[in-house]
């Protein structure tokens, strides 16, 4: 019998290996990560939905095939038996999708997202659906209707966001992999917080239909993991393309596992961007980033400097586009087609006067404040000023990129400018929260990949510091050489994973007020 704590610290990748040679049964992991989630998820509150049963019935039909033999087994995808979890932004039938919201409350899809089909396909136990800033509005997960995420490194600190349930999930031993979705950091500010891999692929490498758009040009569905490795074998599961997606792109991604088994960096140039690290950056995050450099240096890569001079201005125009993109996409969230509806107290019964009670009772702050934001800037008077303004700040940025890469293989910067801040630290300054994106949204801006690694511990305060790895569009297999060798010369560094060195959960269970768990 293997020792179920060791078996949920396994990478996907050793599970898939142990499955494969019969050492492991897909429902004894599949169980004993759900026996974790049982166990510490009333702390962490990763989890809005928990999938036992139907994860155990996958995990049971894995099983019997492998028992079975002949091409059945065969033809099972590597990763099949081994759980996930799913960020509840992404739709699924047979499983609430509340994208954190009060408006969807229990709200039931009709049909699967094209990536929960691949994940089906390769039969891959659903675990549940995790916890996120609503409809991903958020760096901190603090915006959820259904309470914070906490990180597992320090109970008391955000796990980043939006997608913090999910790599808080990953941190905590409750999965091995996560889907994610990054607008403008979302899979790699919180891999970079809780010690985790997260990746953005290009933009159209995944398929975004049955996400729930927040921001349609910017949005990207992608993998959170342990590993590289782990990545980019969950990455090949779900990407490809998709004639359901209008931007869904053509080319195979079907390289990139490959790419992170025989990484190398010898003779490559990697590039250090001028205007993403230095002042504004913490001193315990800008000694792992130099240390990193040092690491790749060593390895034969050549390190030189780049500049990207607009890149001072992607937080602003960011934050004009993201939000008129949002206006847009939520309109639909009305009160009269699906989801929470609220009638108004008095006065006439009008479709507007509907709309308008059930958005005010739906929507939380940050959801409101980026509605009255894009809708203005969206606003005849003041489109060209603002928003068509910043369109143009997206070609600068797209242009600088072009100039960066014909100097460099790849971009390296610091993930997000600091370590995980405490719970409420932020929550009413909203600037000071934006500001923890400042390194990953020109990536979205410009629609090439960035991925997330763990870079070490900051000296201040022993939280993970994440190193943000970018390429040129559809080259995300490069992402993974490097991101590969990277990690292989920091586990080294360091004597094992970065994940081995956090803290046992065993903090009393939070206030039930404060946490939902895996109990909805």
């Amino acid at each position: 019998m293997t020792d179920t704590n060791e078996l949920i610290r396994l990478s996907a990748a050793d599970l898939a290996a142990k499955l494969s040679a019969g050492d492991v049964t897909s429902v004894e992991v599949t169980q004993a990560y759900l026996d974790r989630i049982a166990a510490v998820d009333g702390q962490v509150n990763a989890f809005l939905h928990v999938n036992a049963e139907e994860a155990l019935a996958v995990a049971a039909e894995v099983d019997a095939i492998r028992a079975a033999g002949g091409a059945a087994a065969e033809e099972l995808h590597e990763l099949a038996g081994v759980p996930i979890a799913v960020k509840d932004l992404i739709v699924t039938i047979g499983q609430p999708t509340t994208a954190g919201s009060k408006i969807l409350e229990g709200w039931h899809s009709p049909y699967d997202a094209t990536v929960i089909k691949k994940l089906r396909a390769a039969k891959m136990p659903i675990l549940g659906k995790t916890n996120l800033d609503e409809f991903a509005m958020g760096s901190s997960t603090e915006h959820s209707a259904y309470g914070p995420t906490r990180n597992p490194w320090d109970l008391e600190r955000i796990p980043g966001g939006s997608g913090g349930g999910s790599a808080a999930a990953v941190a905590a031993f409750e999965a091995p992999l996560a889907l994610g979705t990054d607008t403008g950091g979302s899979i790699r500010q919180p891999g970079a917080v809780t010690g985790t891999v997260g990746v953005k692929p290009t933009y159209g490498a995944v398929s975004r239909y049955g996400a729930i758009a927040m921001a349609s040009s910017l949005d990207q569905i992608g993998p959170v993991s342990r590993t590289v490795l782990d990545s980019a074998l969950l990455q090949e599961v779900i990407g490809g393309h998709d004639p359901q997606d209008s931007t869904s792109l053509t080319d195979p991604f079907d390289n990139l596992v490959a790419a992170a088994r025989t990484g190398n960096v010898e003779g490559m140039k990697i590039g250090i961007i001028k205007e993403l690290h230095g002042e504004g950056y913490q001193a315990g995050v800008e000694n792992r980033f130099n240390e990193s450099l040092e690491l790749l240096k060593d390895a034969g890569a050549e390190i030189v400097e780049v500049s990207c001079p607009n890149f001072k201005y992607a937080l602003g125009a960011y934050y004009l586009i993201m939000p008129s993109e949002v206006s847009s996409n939520l309109a639909k969230f009305d009160g009269v087609r699906f989801g929470l509806r609220v009638l108004p107290k008095e006065g006439p019964m009008t479709i507007e006067r509907v709309m308008g009670a059930t958005r005010a009772a739906g929507f939380g702050d940050e959801v409101k404040r980026r509605i009255i934001l894009g809708t203005y800037a969206l606003s005849a008077g003041y489109y060209d000023a603002y928003y068509g303004s910043a369109q143009k700040v997206r070609t600068l940025i797209q242009r600088d990129f072009d100039a960066a890469f014909a100097q460099a293989d790849v971009l390296i910067s610091p993930t997000a400018p600091t370590t995980a801040f405490k719970l409420g630290e932020k929550l009413n300054d909203p600037l000071a929260m934006y500001l923890n994106d400042v390194a990953t949204i020109p990536a979205n801006m410009a629609g090439v990949p960035g991925l997330s690694l763990p870079g070490g511990l900051a000296d201040e305060d022993g939280l993970p510091v994440g190193i943000q790895l970018l390429a040129p569009a559809r080259e995300d297999a490069r992402l993974y050489r490097v991101g590969a060798v990277l990690e292989s010369l920091l586990e080294e560094k360091w004597g094992g994973p970065l994940l081995d060195r956090a803290p046992e959960l065993q903090a009393p269970a939070l206030d039930a007020a404060n946490t939902v768990g895996g109990s909805n």
